[in-house]
């Protein structure tokens, strides 16, 4: 099994000067401790107005600074919001290619869609539409990453023309692509479609074996890619924190994670919010004695005891997990107020006692996986249609603006512009007579 550390950058209130510039500084350096403890994976949100829970809105800026302070661990988005209202899809597949090349080939593409009214109403994105416009971006901008040219689209959310987008990533036909998945049902469409499940539901390890065998058996089965490459895997998020002593370990993670339940469930569930003003770490301050330890699993947000405990107890976790046939665990380890030193001494703890084991074999595993699903693969590819190629003929030239001028009646313009409009003819000519000769 692979593992992987996830950040939302919450950061509940109060707010002092300077607190959000450690926040962000603080999980560059976990990043970089992560990837020289050989961790695999760091995933990053898009999140946008959703205070306290999630202060990721720009993910692709930090992910590029991580780039340049790592070697080997994959830097995943977890994931890039796909309807057009938050991103143009030609823009996200110039952000995935750009972070690709700054990494050297690094990047896990993962989807979604988003679900809060907060982010939904404040960029004017249809809740019901949402997935309809997800599927249509997604399988776009997968064709834009790897075709030359793409040869356009005209669809229901979005249209443009015929563009070579640029540049290409490392990574070819393009990066690994996954979805964000909270229920069974998406979990199904993901192996349809050929991506990777990132499962942010909080599974119960003996849940996930259900989960998983029937994403197997649906891509077995089902799949017809939505891209040019398929990336058959299941990551699942589980809470974190590590340390000899159970109590010390819960004291130092469970009230972080059981914040980071309560700041979901006000911004997805149950909250009012005002923008700028409610206070959610005050309120869950108030009522998370009520709560008791298990009362936001009971309301659907998970258990907020599964991967806090000591070496012993964090291995028989994720060893249900990997029974399970999991890919890779991913981590929450940045919730609440949890301390950046507590953090480190975590992962630094997991790395030496704990990880060891599931990698030992990883590599036999992956090859074994890699010969099954070959076959089905294959038959998968079969069933895909794909985005047609333009001949060289059916790449229809684009004229700049500035070749107007040289069409204009010279009597209309003015000194400057009659200079310009002399030079562009004289241009366009130098132009022809090398095409003639090319030609040739």
């Amino acid at each position: 099994m692979r593992f992987g550390i996830f950040y939302e950058h919450q950061y509940p209130r109060p707010w002092p000067e300077g607190g959000e510039q450690k926040l962000f500084q603080d999980a560059l350096d976990e990043i970089e401790l992560a990837d020289k403890l050989g961790i695999d994976h760091a995933w990053e949100v898009e999140h946008h107005f959703l205070e306290e829970y999630s202060h990721s809105s720009a993910p692709e800026v930090f992910l590029a600074a991580a780039s340049q302070r790592t070697k080997n661990i994959r830097l995943g988005h977890g994931i890039v919001l796909m309807p057009p209202g938050y991103n143009h899809p030609a823009r996200i597949a110039e952000r995935i290619a750009t972070l690709d090349l700054v990494s050297n080939g690094r990047v896990e593409f993962g989807t979604g869609e988003s679900a809060s009214r907060a982010e939904l109403e404040g960029y004017g994105v249809p809740p019901a539409e949402r997935r309809a416009m997800w599927r249509e971006t997604v399988e776009q901008v997968a064709n834009m990453l790897a075709m030359d040219p793409y040869p356009g689209f005209k669809g229901k959310y979005f249209s443009m023309p015929t563009r070579n987008v640029v540049p290409k990533p490392v990574q070819r036909p393009h990066p690994p692509l996954w979805v964000a998945c909270s229920n069974r049902d998406t979990i199904h469409l993901a192996a349809q479609l050929g991506i990777g499940a990132l499962t942010f539901a909080f599974v119960d390890p003996e849940e996930a074996k259900k989960w998983v065998d029937d994403y197997y058996t649906t891509f077995k089965n089902e799949c017809v890619p939505i891209g040019h490459a398929v990336n058959p895997n299941i990551a699942m998020v589980t809470n974190f924190m590590v340390h000899p002593d159970h109590d010390e370990a819960e004291a130092r993670g469970l009230d972080g994670f059981r914040f980071f339940q309560f700041a979901l469930g006000h911004h997805y569930g149950f909250g009012e919010h005002r923008p700028g003003r409610t206070n959610i770490w005050e309120h869950y301050e108030a009522v998370k004695s009520e709560l008791g330890r298990d009362g936001m699993a009971e309301a659907g947000f998970g258990n907020a005891t599964y991967g806090i405990g000591t070496p012993d107890e964090l291995r028989a976790h994720l060893g249900r997990f990997q029974d399970a046939g999991v890919d890779q665990t991913v981590f929450i380890q940045q919730g609440g107020k949890n301390r950046h030193e507590h953090i480190c001494e975590a992962l630094e703890l997991f790395a030496s006692e704990v990880m060891p084991e599931f990698k030992e074999h990883e590599a036999q595993r992956l090859r074994r996986k890699d010969e099954e699903l070959a076959p089905y693969i294959e038959q998968a590819f079969k069933r895909k249609e794909y985005l047609r190629e333009l001949t060289d003929d059916e790449i229809e030239p684009y004229r700049a603006y500035g070749y107007q001028i040289a069409e204009e009646d010279e009597s209309t313009l003015d000194p400057a512009n009659r200079q310009r409009r002399q030079r562009m003819l004289q241009l366009r000519e130098a132009v022809a007579k090398l095409d003639r000769k090319l030609r040739v």
